[in-house]
């Protein structure tokens, strides 16, 4: 039996027994976890398919280790600045097994897209008292849409967010994302500290000190 799953963002086929490298997991090494968000189950000639997820299924796991991937060399040039940058990052990965795979029946199409309409609607709602999170060096459009279906909307929620959490939440967004400084730039922001935000954010690159 085999399974797609949807793991911090990213959706990786898996099989009993296989070792898997996601994105940092919160919980602790040598503890069980699972997850719900099961798009396919497959065994044999049979394919279940959920509509997006399969109601019930579930895959368990168990998490082997907390550790950092390749180094990835990031580089910012400010042009006509003479400011130029070289940094390094290390991606922060969990490795985990894959213990049990686990079915039950597919939603049907119909209600998922019911349970979609009313958190749009609220998205829409809050968006009303939002704030621009993209100012904050290092968060980009596609982000500060993710922080807000996360309902992170406004620089003191930021703030008040740990650094590891957001990096949890932004998992499947594209790019290498430092989000060491977010917090304390959101709360400079939250305090209406323009000039010493922007004084900082000159020193900063794509969000790291």
């Amino acid at each position: 039996m085999y399974a797609i799953v949807e793991i911090a963002g990213q959706q990786f086929k898996v099989v009993k027994d296989q070792k898997v490298f996601v994105h940092r997991l919160q919980t602790e090494e040598g503890k069980q976890v699972s997850f719900d968000n099961v798009l396919l189950i497959g065994e044999g000639d049979n394919v279940t398919v959920g509509a997006p997820a399969i109601d019930g299924a579930q895959v368990g796991a168990k998490v082997l280790k907390h550790l950092k991937g390749d180094k990835v060399i990031v580089f910012k040039k400010k042009r006509r600045k003479g400011y130029r940058v070289k940094n390094g990052h290390r991606q922060s990965l969990t490795e985990i097994v894959i213990e049990s795979i686990a079915a039950s029946g597919a939603k049907k199409a119909a209600p998922a897209k019911a349970e979609k309409a009313a958190p749009k609607a609220e998205a829409k709602k809050a968006t009303a008292k939002a704030d621009d999170l993209k100012k904050v060096e290092g968060i980009g459009p596609k982000i500060a849409e993710t922080l807000a279906d996360a309902g992170i909307t406004t620089f003191a929620e930021l703030a008040k967010t740990d650094a590891a959490k957001i990096s949890e939440i932004i998992a499947g967004v594209r790019g290498n994302h430092v989000t060491d400084t977010w917090p304390a730039q959101a709360q400079l922001a939250a305090d209406g500290k323009w000039d010493e935000l922007k004084k900082w954010q000159d020193e900063l690159n794509g969000g790291k000190a």
